[in-house]
């Protein structure tokens, strides 16, 4: 079949975002759901905030991002944070393992009462280890005399941390817990390994991703935390002001540029945090699997 001469043909190529539309449309309605909310609840107002941030002039950026007021809450902002959520993956593994493999009274509350933190307010959970970490407290009391304030001082900051974000690393290696056999324990000890050896060749090498992520979890929930850490802290500039307070501050003075500038800052550090993890994890892993 020949084409005739006068016939005009349209041989111009798609778009690549027609192309990309046309996938998106073809694709299952599950797909097209998830992608519509990701788009909505997630990538939007990350976007929006990029914009927001774009309009501030370079050196203007640079000059809010990096003064000394600014660094100092990232020094306070992302140590005390990781700092936190590595207590948490030594003792929120420990508490995992005994839940899992252990029988004791109450077992059944105090597994509920790991996610307390999850339904607590804030406000109230500040208030809470405010008062009971105060030099008149329960606790405060007891380490007053040894010099230690808790309260109002960057250790506060820290245990409101390793209080919110620890149900994340508990949750996170519990269910890997119960689906690990003990017989392979049990094969290592008639081997004639010690429990030392059986934990640390044995239990944690298939483990240890599962509590980097727990880590990364309650990392990333303590970093963006305000309302205990507000509340237990003195928000001083220079000793245990936080980012995410620093940028309320600002909010409050109506600087809505400089809330932007250091809320972008947290974004793409957290980010960048999040991503080397992952690429740890999945390291971990291939490691694994040898």
């Amino acid at each position: 079949m020949t084409i005739s001469p006068n016939i005009k043909t349209n041989n111009k190529p798609v778009p690549k975002w027609q192309e990309i539309v046309k996938n998106i449309i073809n694709l299952p309605w599950t797909w097209r759901i998830t992608i519509a909310y990701l788009i909505i609840m997630l990538f939007l107002p990350i976007a929006a905030m990029s914009l927001k941030a774009s309009t501030v002039e370079t050196s203007k950026f640079w000059e809010i991002a990096t003064n000394e007021l600014a660094l100092a809450t990232y020094n306070v902002t992302f140590i005390t944070s990781l700092l936190a959520a590595l207590i948490n993956g030594v003792f929120g593994t420990l508490i995992a393992w005994v839940l899992v493999r252990y029988d004791f009274p109450l077992k059944r509350i105090i597994d509920a009462t790991i996610d307390l933190p999850f339904a607590l307010p804030t406000s109230v959970a500040g208030l809470t280890l405010a008062t009971v970490y105060s030099d008149n407290g329960w606790i405060g009391s007891l380490l007053a005399p040894l010099g230690i304030k808790v309260s109002f001082t960057r250790l506060g900051v820290a245990v409101a941390m390793i209080f919110i974000s620890l149900p994340f690393v508990v949750r996170t290696v519990q269910p890997v817990l119960q689906e690990m056999e003990k017989e392979i324990e049990e094969a290592s000890w008639s081997l004639g390994a010690s429990q030392w050896q059986t934990f640390w060749k044995v239990i944690l090498p298939p483990l240890f991703p599962t509590i980097l992520t727990g880590i990364a979890l309650g990392f990333s929930r303590a970093v963006g935390e305000y309302g205990s850490t507000v509340i237990i802290a003195s928000n001083t500039p220079f000793q245990d002001l936080i980012a995410p307070v620093l940028i309320f501050q600002y909010l409050e003075q109506y600087d809505y540029a400089a809330a932007t500038v250091i809320g972008m800052v947290l974004l793409m550090i957290s980010l960048v945090l999040l991503i080397a993890i992952n690429f740890l994890q999945a390291w971990s892993r291939r490691y694994d699997n040898r």
